[in-house]
């Protein structure tokens, strides 16, 4: 299904209007906020008619600040900024001769360039494949191949020269651009021109703006013929940009999935799927103009796109973007960001780093920390309305000023509010930011639903869950009680691959995620595993992994971690340990500190077992642990081990350690 007007029919029929589901209504998030000021999705109307309608209200605002390694220097860059720019990229990929619905594809760091590319691409009626800088260089192959991308944008020369054994998948390229250092003068790959971006795009005089008498698709006709209407002679002749623009169900983007087992599957999203879910969002997240988002998740991630790309957009909030995760302390500090969008890696990691430099200080200053994030978890919950008030609030102030403020003030010392998306995020990880004073939203999504399903809000925050749908989103229990759901935000389809789009979609529009989740008497939503990950024992009994996984990551010794033990009698876990951790307990212990000297040690299996079971003894009797094989080698993109969003690649984790999984069940 790779034709765009075909998928949207087919789309319009899924989605059309049917009944209501049997099962009682779900009601959605509360907290709405103010939307005064927000640009509706009518009046958008695409993404790049939303990036056009933020220029004419907010010119001069700034729109994006990022760091620019040749001066040494942060810059801002306004809406009006940002659109003169885009003028040079739409000439440009105007004279590559392509279609509409020609596919482009961007594999970049966050950064301005990306917005420019991209806003250019969809003025255009192109449609946009994002691939993840960090990808491996065959999977990215598939995806440029199995999509048919025509132009690729590039960080440097180095990405495109690691595409060595795979350029006879991709022979489909016409052009590709490099941002960084210079391109040999004609120097070719395959069919292929690679350009460096200073010869790629035009130039002319400062202050010109010829984008209004070129011709967008010299391959093509140029203009088309308006049909009558209010505002135009229906003779007027128009650029094809135009017309494009008109349709905001047209595909915008295809966005691959991670591909945890067989290769990634393409998303169609169109205009309005992600315009919907950006407004959407805007209704119960407390985002306001003044805001300022640090920008680190890939914008290849769905997450990212939408809550840390369009919704300030929609907004008109200020996007900054982190130099890199290793500097992102750093740039904390610098930016002073107020909300943050991130997945749970980044807080668990903020999380260690904070318990890392308890365990150095005082007993008190420990004791001190601990009665701060007691106190002000039981303010928040009696803010939530779930606890009486309590005579210790009234050291709150004092705690505030003496732990709070001077822990927060590590994340710029600004934040009103966090948003956590992609995977589960650890409840001692919330409890400890949540009692500091900062509101973590905790939300769902999926790449197939433009992401955003359901979250938290500051009014309605059940930390343990994942909020409630926000509005326009409708939510039922499927089989083995997968979470199905409906609404303008859900795909297209797969792109080429119908029997996919059959299997996760019915014939009245409802998604089916896969993800077992409960929900309770109000609507908050708790996700429990997938069904495709859960593990059943010979003894008839199923286990979902991710949150027993999640519960032995609370403890800081445990860098990575997969539960095994389909098919098995009992369950195992491999483990990642974190080897400084182990080095700080070893003397407790009386072992190694290298603990790669420990393999086979009957007292070490022991004491991992004992940590285990600490972390896991809120969990039903025969999901006890037995078991433990620790590896030596990180689980990384690189080694296949996870996908590009950090998701475990569990079949493959499984057939590579296969010998050490049956050594933990013949003993």
């Amino acid at each position: 299904m790779n034709n765009a007007s075909a998928s949207r029919q087919q789309v319009r029929a899924a989605l059309s209007p049917a009944a209501t589901p049997s099962e009682a209504e779900i009601p959605t998030t509360s907290g709405r906020q103010d939307m005064a000021g927000i640009i509706s999705v009518e009046i958008a109307g695409t993404l790049d008619g939303l990036f056009r309608e933020r220029v004419r209200r907010t010119p001069e605002a700034i729109a994006y600040r990022d760091y620019d390694r040749s001066s040494g220097k942060w810059r801002d860059l306004t809406w009006s900024r940002m659109d003169e720019r885009i003028a040079h990229w739409v000439i440009a990929l105007s004279k590559e001769k392509l279609r509409p619905g020609d596919r482009v594809g961007i594999m970049l760091r966050n950064c301005p360039e990306w917005v420019m590319f991209e806003q250019a691409a969809l003025r255009l009626g192109l449609v946009v494949v994002p691939l993840y800088p960090t990808d491996r260089p065959d999977n990215a192959a598939y995806i440029l191949q199995d999509a048919g991308v025509k132009i690729l944008l590039l960080e440097e020369l180095g990405q495109w020269l690691a595409f060595s054994e795979g350029r006879d998948q991709i022979a489909g390229l016409v052009r590709v651009i490099i941002i960084q250092g210079s391109v040999r003068q004609g120097h070719r790959a395959g069919n292929e021109l690679v350009l460096a971006l200073h010869d790629w795009l035009p130039e002319w005089f400062p202050g010109e703006r010829p984008t209004e008498s070129l011709q967008p698709f010299p391959s093509v006709e140029p203009v088309y013929q308006l049909p009558a209407e209010p505002d135009h002679q229906a003779s007027e002749e128009v650029p094809l940009s135009r017309i494009l623009a008109r349709d905001p169900h047209q595909l915008a983007t295809i966005i691959y999935t991670s591909g945890t087992s067989g290769p990634p599957k393409g998303v169609m999203l169109s205009h309005h799927n992600i315009l919907t879910n950006a407004y959407s969002c805007l209704q119960v997240v407390p985002i306001q103009e003044s805001d300022v988002l640090l920008s680190f998740l890939p914008l290849s991630h769905t997450f990212e796109r939408t809550a840390g790309y369009y919704v300030p957009m929609m907004r008109g909030s200020t996007v900054a973007y982190a130099r890199s995760i290793p500097q992102l302390q750093e740039d904390l500090l610098i930016i002073r960001p107020t909300i943050l969008v991130s997945v749970p890696r980044i807080y668990e990691r903020v999380y260690a780093g904070i318990r890392a430099r308890l365990a150095e200080g005082s007993l008190l200053s420990r004791k001190l920390f601990d009665l701060a994030v007691e106190i002000g978890y039981n303010r928040f919950e009696y803010q939530q309305g779930r606890a009486e008030k309590h005579f210790s609030h009234a050291l709150w102030p004092l705690l505030e000023i003496l732990v709070a403020k001077k822990v927060m003030s590590k994340l710029g010392g600004r934040l009103r509010a966090a948003m956590s998306g992609g995977a589960a995020l650890s409840s001692d990880v919330s409890r400890v930011f949540i009692g500091l004073g900062l509101p973590i939203l905790q939300g769902y999504g999926m790449t197939e639903s433009s992401p955003v399903v359901c979250c938290n809000t500051i009014e309605d925050n059940v930390p343990a869950s994942v909020g409630r749908p926000i509005p326009g989103v409708e939510v039922k229990l499927g089989e083995q009680n997968a979470l199905l759901i409906r609404g303008p935000n859900v795909m297209l389809g797969y792109w080429n691959d119908e029997e996919a789009t059959r299997a996760v979609m019915t014939p009245d529009g409802w998604l089916n995620s896969g993800d077992i989740v409960e929900i309770d008497e109000s609507g908050h939503i708790t996700i429990t595993g997938r069904v495709k990950e859960i593990i059943v024992m010979s003894t008839g009994e199923k286990i979902p992994p991710a949150n027993m996984e999640a519960a032995i990551l609370r403890d800081p010794l445990f860098e990575q971690v997969m539960v095994v033990g389909e098919g098995r009698p009992h369950l195992a876990v491999l483990a990642v340990l974190n080897s400084g951790n182990w080095e700080n307990m070893a003397d407790e212990y009386h072992l190694d500190r290298n603990w790669r000297r420990l393999a086979g040690d009957p007292k070490f299996e022991e004491i991992l077992l004992e940590r285990i079971a600490y972390q896991i003894k809120g969990f039903p009797g025969y999901a006890k642990i037995y078991r433990i094989a620790v590896v030596t080698e990180p689980w990384t993109v690189e080694n296949q081990m996870l996908t590009p969003t950090l998701k475990l690649r569990r079949t493959y984790v499984l057939n590579h350690y296969k010998s050490e999984v049956d050594r933990l069940y013949t003993k």
